[in-house]
């Protein structure tokens, strides 16, 4: 149950983290204005505090994993919202992100 807990908050704090940057963006490059802008910082912020709820305690482990979540969800996202097409080494790459938090978040280790 811990593992599918913290996926499933590593997935909230992607889309919270990606979704801000996203329309940040939106509202200073496609200048959509402040309002974007706005919802951007706070959904950043929002992906600060879901990082906390995380069960391990290390930051640093925290957020190196985060990293390589962060690498997969972009590129879903810039697919969903973008029309972006990833190639094979776009892929190839994201999955090893993946196997990366895999390896540093659920690992075995000893107490």
């Amino acid at each position: 149950m811990t593992v599918l807990r913290s996926i499933l908050l590593f997935a909230l704090a992607a889309l919270a983290e990606i979704g801000g940057a996203w329309l940040v963006w939106q509202g200073v490059r496609e200048h959509r204005g402040r309002l974007w802008i706005g919802a951007g910082v706070i959904a950043l912020g929002a992906y600060g505090f879901v990082a906390t709820l995380q069960p391990d305690a290390n930051f640093g482990r925290i957020l190196a994993a985060y990293g390589g979540v962060f690498v997969a969800g972009s590129l879903l996202w810039a697919m969903a919202l973008d029309g972006f097409r990833p190639d094979r080494y776009d892929v190839t790459g994201a999955l090893l992100c993946l196997a990366g938090v895999a390896v540093i978040m659920y690992a075995p280790r000893p107490t």
